[in-house]
């Protein structure tokens, strides 16, 4: 009789909490993601959306609660127990990061090239050539015309900046991929043309994603999956069709009925 492997989370995290001041920004939060998912962390401004994202990415130590990732071996590290070193090695490797502002995740001054190279060269690689036949691969991915290799961002518009970001994220192959509001304040048009982009890019290449966003459009489209947050606590949380479709807690019913409803 065949038996089938369960696969284990990609990354476990469990009660994480953070206070600033006499304000308690996360509440425990506790969740798993699973290889190659989607999670969209969805929630009104100043929910604990970004506070979540900073502690499970490591740029924000939390006060409780820890967050594990399972490493290429299937051991589980803990993210906050490792050293600073470490954790670089972790974000330039393994993870991503895109901001919400794209100037916030590029080098403006430099070119395109060296943008999406700079990430490798933290690896090792030094051949100029590879560099930039590499570089020019990833600009097409991010549907950037190769021409404007040798560009800096600053001439870049704020949709070719955001997906230049992208690519100088997503050179390393990393497996797990952060996004804070990656969509917002782009026209509608640039922005259906990036969410297009993501869509196709988790897909191809199998990337675990936790995505904040206050856009309940922006997660039906991404997302396999869902969590809620209110006043730093995660109040619900399924599969994002099940929870757009039918939510259960007043707040999620509250959303749902003010942004997907005429």
């Amino acid at each position: 009789m065949m038996s089938y492997t369960t696969p284990e989370p990609l990354l476990r995290v469990r009660g994480v909490a953070k206070r600033f001041g006499s304000f308690t920004a996360l509440h425990e939060a506790s969740f798993d993601l699973w290889p190659g998912e989607v999670l969209a962390v969805v929630g009104e401004s100043g929910s604990g959306k970004s506070t979540l994202l900073n502690a499970i990415a490591a740029r924000l130590t939390p006060d409780a609660g820890s967050v594990q990732y399972r490493v290429r071996d299937g051991g589980l590290l803990d993210v906050h127990r490792m050293s600073q070193a470490q954790q670089r090695l972790l974000a330039r490797t393994d993870w991503g990061f895109v901001h919400q502002n794209p100037a916030d995740g590029l080098r403006m001054d430099v070119s395109a090239g060296a943008n999406v190279g700079e990430r490798l060269m933290g690896l090792g690689q030094r051949h100029y050539g590879q560099l930039r036949t590499t570089a020019e691969e990833w600009l097409q991915r991010a549907e950037i015309d190769a021409i404007r290799i040798d560009d800096a961002p600053r001439t870049f518009s704020g949709g070719m900046r955001q997906r230049l970001q992208i690519a100088r994220n997503l050179v390393t192959r990393p497996r797990l991929v952060f996004m804070d509001e990656p969509t917002s304040g782009l026209d509608v048009s640039v922005q259906a043309r990036l969410l297009d982009l993501l869509r196709q890019l988790t897909r191809d290449l199998g990337l675990a994603v936790v995505i904040v966003t206050h856009d309940l459009a922006v997660a039906r489209l991404l997302a396999q999956r869902m969590v809620v947050m209110q006043r730093g606590r995660i109040v619900e949380s399924g599969l994002t069709d099940q929870l757009l479709d039918d939510p259960q807690h007043p707040y999620t019913q509250l959303l749902v009925s003010s942004v997907l409803q005429p």
